[in-house]
Order: C-alpha cells, then structure tokens, then sequence
C-alpha cells in the first residue's frame, strides 16, 4: 500500500506537457476571385468588380493586422457575407464548402455586416433634392400612370428564432416570429427607407408613425412636395396615398387600378430582394438585434447590386409628366387630396 502511495504521489508532481493539436488548415482552392463574372455570380451573387468595389468599402474596418499566411483576405471575408446570405445554410455548412472554421465564418459574417451597416447613409438615402424626386416621379409615372409618387412603401415579416426576451412582441398575426420589416423604395426597386427595428406584433400603420420618413414628410404635408403609395393598413393622409376601400363609382376604381399598378414596385422589390438573398426566406438564428444588422445589410447590398448594374436611362426617353405644380388649393386632409387626384387624373 505504501509503495503504491509514493507511487502515485510522484506521479502527480510530475507534470506531463499537454500535446498540442496540430493545426489543420483545409483546402481552399475554390475560394478565390479566378472564377468568370457568371460563376461568381452564381456562388456570391456579385461579380469581381462589384466584390472590388465592397472590399474597398469595408476595407478599413475589416483589414486584420496580422502577417499569418492563413488570414482571409478582405476580398475574402466580403466573399463569405454574401454566400451566407444568399444560400440561407447553416454556417458549418458554408464552412465546409469553403474551408473554414464554423467560428471564422461567424466572426466574418458579423465584422462585414457590420462595416456594411455603418455605411447605411451612403446607399440607403432618401431624396431631398428637387432632381432626384421628379426622376422618381416620371419612373413611377410610367410604371401606373399615377403622378406625383416619390415612394412606395410596404412591410414584410422577416422569420426569427423565438427570442428569451420579449418573445411574446415577436409573434405576427400569422403565428410565427418575425421582424416587420418597413420600407420604401423608388421606381427602380431602390431602398430609399428601411427600418428593421419593430417586433412581428407590430402595426404597419403604427410603425411608420413613428418613423422619420413621417416625421420628415409632416414637415411639408401637401400632395405637391411628393407622395407615398401604401395600402390599406396605412391611413390616407396627405402625403400618403391608400386606395379606396369600397369605390363607389368608376373613377374611383380607376384610381385605385393605378394605384396598385404603381404601387405594386414594392411587392416586386421585397420579392427580387429575398431571391437574391435566401437568408430572408429562412429563419435567421440570431438574436433579433443581430438580425436587424443583418437584414439591413442585406438591403445596403440589394441597393449595392443596382448601383453596379443599373443603366443609365437616356433623357429622350422620358415620359412627359402632368403639371402638378400649385394644381391643389384644398383642405389639407389625405382624403380630399385622394379626390383631387380622382378628379384630375382618373376622371374621362
């Protein structure tokens, strides 16, 4: 018993150095820029010159302070935010696919999206100049003949994991927990407003009450300084057009058919929006202050997307617009407005 004692006892102060783990690094040959614009596009949704421009961008903010041969370039970590957003995969799945550690890809997804959301005011800005507001208008015009539309705006529920705080604000009227998402957009499908920050139990209506576009358009509540399209969970008011609820004759039906014309731009942006980004049709696993940073980085993105591809439009090409200018002399209250324009545009 003795000997076993002393036995033991040297054995215990005898300290074994622990074996290191010998590092892996796995193969990352199908993660670089030498694909075409075609196959980029297909795997990071962006091409090479649009993934140059993002890593400029973020450049500052995501460049690692490190001479180890194995640190992801910034081009890199630029190229593992969009994989993730657009497959909507697990991130070991995307990890495996390319070669990185499940823990790297969560790193680099946060520090991107959140370099990309400190430029929000770059790429998601609403029109304040006269120029930029009459290009809206003649877009919108030529899409539903409606005049004067500076905006359309709509909400859509984005899919969360069910948070331990609150969890009960994040249920939506079809049971499920989400974001709603509110945003405005402009002819070409552009976010000009996004606001991320409201639970799933949260009214459209009230939502955008408490909004800055509001608070903004408050400030010059009259139909000539330019108008919003929403649909009947907004109140009509004078800067926001909704349709008629039950039209009681034919202008007023077709006011409300060029209402939704119009107005549909919206629908087709959340739509175009969420096919090139499938983490929105998925359910985000984060917390939801995490998951608004990265819807709203999916929005920078989107807006990004149409910056890089979108053509100019040639001046001769532009549809002759209606004279709004001093047309309305009226009550200042959204329905009366909405008569006016019945009358004046919508009217044979």
């Amino acid at each position: 018993m003795l000997t076993t004692a002393l036995i033991m006892a040297g054995l215990a102060l005898y300290n074994v150095p622990p074996q290191r783990r010998p590092r892996h690094f796995r193969n990352r040959d199908g993660f670089s820029l030498d694909f075409s614009d075609e196959e980029l596009r297909a795997r990071y949704r962006f091409s090479r010159h649009s993934i140059m421009v993002i890593s400029d961008l973020v450049r500052d903010d995501l460049q690692r302070g490190t001479r180890r041969n194995h640190a992801l370039t910034v081009e890199q970590q630029v190229m593992v935010t969009p994989k993730i957003l657009a497959s909507g995969s697990f991130l070991q799945v995307v990890g495996d696919t390319l070669g990185l550690d499940k823990g790297t890809v969560s790193r680099v997804v946060q520090d991107t999206t959140a370099a990309l959301c400190k430029r929000q005011n770059e790429f998601v800005k609403w029109p304040r100049r006269d120029a930029e507001k009459n290009k809206i208008k003649a877009g919108n015009y030529r899409i539903g003949g409606f005049p004067n539309v500076i905006g359309a705006i709509d909400g859509t529920h984005i899919r969360i994991q069910a948070p331990t705080t609150d969890e009960a604000s994040y249920v939506n009227r079809k049971g499920y927990h989400s974001i709603n998402v509110q945003a405005v957009c402009d002819a070409d499908g552009k976010f000009t407003n996004i606001n991320t920050s409201w639970p799933g139990n949260a009214h459209d209506a009230h939502i955008f009450r408490t909004s800055q576009v509001c608070t903004h358009m408050e400030r010059t509540p009259n139909w000539e300084s330019g108008i919003l399209l929403g649909d009947s969970g907004y109140p009509c008011r004078p800067f926001i057009m909704t349709p008629y609820a039950r039209p009681a004759n034919e202008d007023q039906t077709r006011f409300n058919r060029h209402h939704a014309r119009t107005r549909c731009v919206i629908e087709r942006t959340f739509g175009r929006w969420k096919r090139r980004f499938h983490v929105l049709h998925s359910e985000i696993r984060m917390k939801p202050e995490k998951a608004c940073i990265i819807i709203m980085a999916c929005a920078i993105l989107h807006n990004i997307a149409l910056w890089m591809n979108e053509p100019e439009l040639p001046e001769d090409q532009e549809e002759e617009m209606p004279n709004v200018d001093a047309v309305y002399n009226g009550a200042n209250d959204g329905r009366r407005i909405r008569d006016h324009i019945t009358q004046m545009y919508f009217t044979n």
